[in-house]
């Protein structure tokens, strides 16, 4: 399927070692393979103060694609990234199960906003961006719950997701109402990239 879907004349580049980003592209039939993009995050972010968190997940996605296809101009790039913003804080991958436990509980009984940013690079350069948001409701949580909740998933799995919880396994348990595609929510919106690769005559179908 994936041959005759992705017209491209080399497997479409991601900018990620996300095996979740690049699951959701195969599983859309697209011919995929990834390089790490070597970027600073956090120095991007902390070069961006003041951005709102829409404009930095872009900037972060775009980044991330210029370093790639720098590398790669003959290849169709894809660069992506997501800010997860409550109120006036941006949250990252918890670095150990104490802050995760911390920011389930901040986020317990609130709604929060995931961003997701997507750089299209075309010819060694970034020719597109776009973001999607999805709006996730957490469920008023005890700090028993929270420490049930980190217990069973272990501290692989909540550092390795932002805000400590990944909607596709247990972290489903953590809410009470998503509104959003749920390939915004788990980073990569698949709708609109398909329809601008489809624009660049870039899909069979």
């Amino acid at each position: 399927m994936s041959a005759t879907l992705w017209r491209g004349a080399r497997a479409l580049l991601l900018a990620s070692t996300s095996p979740t980003r690049r699951g959701l592209l195969e599983s859309a039939g697209l011919r995929v393979e990834t390089e790490a993009p070597g970027v600073d995050e956090r120095a991007v972010e902390a070069a961006c103060a003041g951005l709102a968190p829409e404009a930095l997940a872009r900037r972060l996605a775009e980044s991330k694609a210029a370093a790639v296809a720098a590398r790669h101009p003959d290849r169709v790039v894809i660069g992506a990234d997501q800010v997860l913003a409550c109120g006036d804080r941006l949250f990252h991958k918890p670095a150990d199960l104490a802050t995760a436990r911390a920011q389930i509980a901040d986020l317990a009984g609130r709604t929060h906003a995931l961003h997701a940013a997507v750089a299209l690079a075309v010819d060694g350069a970034v020719a597109e961006t776009f973001v999607e948001t999805a709006r996730l409701t957490m469920r008023p949580l005890d700090p028993a719950a929270i420490a049930a909740y980190v217990d069973l998933v272990g501290a692989d799995q909540v550092r390795a997701s932002v805000g400590g919880y990944q909607l596709e396994g247990l972290g489903i348990h953590l809410f009470s109402e998503i509104a959003g595609d749920h390939s915004t929510i788990l980073g990569l919106p698949l709708l609109p990239l398909l329809a601008r690769l489809r624009a660049r005559n870039l899909l069979g179908i």
